[in-house]
């Protein structure tokens, strides 16, 4: 596992009436600090990555659908430099993903209907200054092919 992810398996509490899941909680060892809540979606076999932040980091769970969620560490001073995880969340399974600072992340839709996924960054978006930085999905900078593994 990349240095500084961490995964928390959530717990669905379901009954006649329909379920309920928490995410993230201020105790939870994953927490850091709150900045905005967000979802983002995707619709099937689209990717949207690649980016990282410098300041926030984020905590990402799929709550519709299935997503390929892909990060890659390309920080010089981390003893998992190189690395990258790959991760299956969604309705089948319920996780949330932290993803520290400088981590390259990404996503795609692997299901057949539009995947949703709510994102609690530490940091809220800033409209003037926005801590993104992005390189295009299938750039030669990330040793990572978004296609179907077959086999």
């Amino acid at each position: 596992m990349i240095d500084g992810v961490s995964i928390k398996k959530l717990k669905v509490i379901p009954d006649e009436r329909g379920r309920l899941m928490e995410i993230l909680r201020n105790d939870d060892e994953i927490y850091k600090k709150f900045g905005q809540v967000y979802m983002t979606t995707a619709y099937p076999g689209v990717v949207k990555g690649w980016h990282y932040h410098k300041i926030q980091s984020d905590n990402m769970c799929v709550v519709k659908g299935t997503m390929k969620i892909v990060l890659y560490d390309s920080r010089d001073n981390s003893p998992t430099k190189g690395e990258v995880n790959e991760f299956f969340p969604g309705i089948h399974k319920p996780i949330l993903i932290h993803i520290p600072v400088f981590v390259y992340h990404g996503f795609k839709c692997i299901g057949e209907e539009e995947a949703i996924v709510v994102n609690v960054p530490t940091e809220r978006y800033n409209y003037d200054n926005p801590d993104e930085y992005r390189i295009e999905p299938h750039s030669i900078d990330v040793p990572y092919d978004w296609g179907l593994k077959e086999g």
